[in-house]
């Protein structure tokens, strides 16, 4: 459903920039950030666990995609009663050119197609292993929080993940919302959303 493009890429630099939010250069800048509280731990629990090869000095991400990663896992796990596994949140520019030598698929460090990563807005969360009914119920939140404008999601084949950019704007959205996101969001209720944003 969501096809790794070029110009989702450029969606998600625009978000950056936006945000005017520097793409962490090593890990230098990387414990600065953490020690200001611009980055902030993501916290396993009952819903939400980590690929156990993922540095712990890496599952940071800003507090609005913190915020969403605990929502989507805490809906998943009201549905299905499992754990939603991240397997890559904040990287660095240093760290993203190694990992380009060995996975071509990797985004570029650099430039407007610049991986995400490096601002601290993004997640991949694990779709190995997940059953049809629950890939499509990621499938189905992740459709609902694009058209909204709050997420700009990829599904990565090679890795098998779901790549999760998030909104700045999902902030301002939390504080609306009473409850955890609906779970099957009815496609009249999307379509209103989406047209309400327009407006």
């Amino acid at each position: 459903m969501f096809r790794p493009s070029h110009e989702s890429l450029l969606i998600q630099n625009a978000e950056v920039d936006r945000l005017e939010l520097p793409r962490i250069q090593d890990d230098d800048e990387l414990e600065a950030l953490k020690a200001s509280g611009a980055l902030q731990p993501i916290i396993a629990g009952e819903s939400l666990r980590f690929d156990p090869r993922l540095d712990p000095s890496r599952r940071f991400c800003r507090l609005w995609t913190r915020d969403f990663v605990q929502d989507i896992a805490q809906a998943y796990y009201n549905r299905f009663h499992a754990q939603i596994q991240v397997n890559s949140a904040v990287r660095t520019v240093k760290g993203q050119k190694k990992l380009r030598r060995h996975n071509r698929n990797a985004a570029p460090a650099e430039g407007d197609t610049a991986s995400s990563h490096l601002a601290g807005l993004t997640v991949d969360l694990q779709r190995r292993g997940m059953t049809q009914d629950q890939i499509h119920w990621v499938e189905r939140y992740l459709f609902y929080m694009k058209s909204l404008g709050l997420v700009e999601p990829e599904e990565e084949r090679h890795q098998w993940v779901f790549h999760i950019m998030v909104s700045g704007r999902y902030a301002g959205w939390r504080e609306t919302q009473d409850v955890v996101p609906m779970e099957r969001p009815e496609p009249a209720a999307v379509a209103a959303s989406a047209e309400n944003r327009a407006e």
